[in-house]
């Protein structure tokens, strides 16, 4: 979504230029030449302006600001999240940020352990993706037999059985459905154990200041800070907060209104 957020920018500041421009100098300039029929008429990128100008300016103070729209592309939030959910983002949770560059400008939180948060990874600046903040900086956070480690404490499971959910995930089916006893936030995700030719991404890292370690709830298809390193905090876009839509082949309804745990 970095083209919308480009083009919202570049038509809002256009049509506000161009808003400007006719306030302090072409509306003057009509008016001295007014009765002749070529120059009475407001030219039409100037009609355009004026009307497009202040839609375009509340949905770019709106999305940058308070809360923007993100559709989870793939499964590896699951069962938090599933592919085709429209989710909302808290833009302000962790500090207001320019669009585009994304540079914070007024500090007004930090990532608390357990955040789902959207993000621009290292490895791929241009692109959106989510996961959970499990490691805080200053943290020694381990992995090893499906089994995440804090500062030397290995965190506790409850069994669920076998996940019975929605199954678009590849190689998903039978997996085990499990409460993470994350400390301060205890949720859910999944585990497919005795998969082949698949990386379990086990060890042990400490994370630096002013990063974090993130990784996916479907703990077996997550592309996350096991395999890529730590997430900067000036690569955060927000806090996941709200799902208002599932879409993925058709609408499910039931997920509408769920909150983000």
């Amino acid at each position: 979504m970095r083209w919308f957020e480009i083009a919202l920018v570049v038509l809002t500041l256009v049509t506000g230029l161009v808003w400007l421009l006719d306030k302090l100098v072409l509306a003057k300039h009509r008016a001295t030449h007014q009765g002749l029929l070529d120059d009475d008429a407001e030219p039409w990128y100037v009609d355009y302006s004026k009307a497009f100008f202040p839609v375009l300016l509340a949905v770019l103070i709106l999305r940058s600001f308070i809360a923007e729209p993100f559709r989870i592309p793939s499964n590896s939030m699951m069962p938090t999240l599933l592919t085709g959910d429209f989710i909302l983002v808290n833009k302000f949770a962790y500090g207001l940020r320019w669009p585009i560059i994304n540079k914070k400008f007024v500090d007004i939180g930090e990532p608390d352990r357990g955040d789902v948060v959207v993000f621009h990874p290292p490895h791929h600046p241009e692109q959106d993706w989510i996961k959970r903040v499990v490691g805080l900086p200053g943290d020694r956070i381990g992995y090893y037999d499906n089994r995440v480690h804090i500062n030397g404490d290995p965190v506790e499971y409850d069994s669920l059985g076998t996940y019975q959910g929605y199954d678009s995930g590849i190689g998903m089916s039978g997996a085990e459905e499990l409460r993470e006893q994350l400390p301060g936030r205890p949720h859910l995700v999944l585990e497919r154990t005795g998969m082949p030719f698949r990386d379990p991404g086990e060890g042990e890292w400490v994370v630096p200041p002013g990063h974090y370690f993130v990784m996916g709830d479907n703990r077996d298809n997550s592309e996350d800070s096991r395999y890529w390193g730590f997430l900067p905090e000036q690569n955060l876009r927000g806090k996941a907060f709200l799902i208002w839509m599932n879409i993925d082949g058709g609408i499910d309804f039931s997920r509408i209104g769920q909150s983000i745990e």
